[in-house]
């Protein structure tokens, strides 16, 4: 993941925590909107973790992607 792409996350999970905060503020600790704010902060929080975890593509496959009809990135099924 990219710094600018990682910021963003980390901005719109700021984002959704204050917005998490506020609502179980307004509608109670117990409320299901309070559940369904924390439940949104969470998803992303999963996400961001996914994306930290994709490996970059390497060389053989960046040029595999750039050249798809090449001898070597033919791939043959059975």
């Amino acid at each position: 993941m990219t710094n600018n792409t990682q910021s963003k996350m980390e901005e719109k999970i700021d984002q959704e925590l204050t917005e998490a905060r506020a609502v179980c503020d307004a509608q109670g600790a117990n409320s299901p909107e309070c559940a369904a704010a924390w439940d949104a902060v969470e998803e992303l929080q999963a996400e961001a973790s996914h994306q930290k975890q994709v490996k970059p593509k390497t060389g053989f496959e960046q040029y595999c992607d750039n050249n798809p009809d090449a001898a070597e990135c033919r791939i043959y099924e059975d």
